[in-house]
């Protein structure tokens, strides 16, 4: 078993190259330090440092054990940061970062209820069309859309099934399509060229049919942006059902569905956060987006 007051001692060392300086940083008389590396050389029977003018470097045995130390110490101070957080009320900094399509339409409401729930947590929110590729520890993000590998903790919270929609003004001035085929005949609008390699059509009823969408003359990279450009008669595009409704409980009729049935496949809504141990207070938060999603959400993942 190590002492770590003799290993606190021999990184320092290392650092400073000084027994004089170290034991000044560390509080110490200069014989108290020096007996303490004295101590960890007899414990493993191998001398760590010797002189070189006026230094003290390592020897072979030093630097290869310096690695290890580096990680005992490191280890010692994590477990002492768990032990600390049971005994305190859950509290600190937190990051979370949300695709643009749920900031409004679910977080906001969220995150009042977290930290109404939460009073010491502080909480800074962000929003982003992009996923992350790589994130702090205190940091969590709500993905909507397709995930790749990214050397982070992906866990699914559930789906948001999609549908063709259109505004009522703009099927007033073009004849609304009845099959998919029809669609090459209508405006586009496009949201950051997500159908470019096709879209594959699903209907319960009518099989599957593959679109390949037509030039869209206006592409926009918010999905706020695309749902009012549909929203104002630019043409057709594709819209999660879930966000739709939100929109028509403030805006009616805006918005119309002018495929029914027809639909590509879901979108996944993921939660990312960084592998390894984790604070109390990003558990906390893991656990609270796991237990606030929308209920629609939890239906369309168990269905599909």
């Amino acid at each position: 078993m190590y002492d770590f007051d003799e290993l606190t001692a021999f990184a320092d060392v290392m650092a400073t190259g000084s027994l004089t300086r170290s034991a000044q940083k560390l509080g110490l008389a200069k014989s108290t330090l020096s007996r303490r590396i004295s101590q960890l050389e007899a414990r493993l029977n191998q001398p760590l440092l010797r002189r070189q003018a006026n230094r003290l470097i390592p020897t072979e045995a030093g630097l290869l054990f310096h690695t290890y130390c580096n990680e005992l110490l490191a280890m010692a101070a994590h477990s002492q940061e768990a032990l600390a957080e049971l005994r305190e009320e859950i509290s600190g900094k937190v990051t979370l970062e949300v695709h643009g399509a749920l900031a409004r339409s679910w977080m906001a409401s969220a995150i009042d209820a977290f930290l109404k729930q939460y009073p010491k947590v502080e909480l800074t929110l962000h929003t982003r069309e992009t996923p992350p590729t790589k994130m702090h520890s205190n940091s969590v993000h709500v993905w909507l859309g397709p995930t790749h590998e990214c050397g982070l903790n992906q866990e699914r919270l559930g789906e948001l099934a999609r549908g063709l929609y259109a505004s009522p003004d703009y099927l007033a001035t073009a004849d609304a399509p009845s099959h998919p085929d029809q669609l090459e005949h209508h405006a586009w609008v496009d949201l950051l060229a997500t159908a470019s390699n096709g879209l594959l059509l699903t209907h319960p009823e009518q099989g599957e049919y593959l679109f390949s969408p037509p030039h869209s003359r206006l592409r926009v990279d918010l999905t706020t942006l695309h749902i009012d450009a549909i929203a104002r008669g630019q043409g057709i595009g594709l819209l999660p059902h879930w966000l739709v409704e939100k929109r028509e409980q403030h805006h009616p009729g805006e918005l119309i569905n002018c495929l029914p049935g027809w639909e590509p496949a879901a979108l996944p809504v993921t939660l990312l956060y960084a592998y390894g141990h984790q604070s109390r207070r990003i558990n906390a938060l893991l656990d609270f987006l796991r237990t606030h999603i929308p209920v629609q959400w939890r239906i369309e993942s168990a269905v599909i």
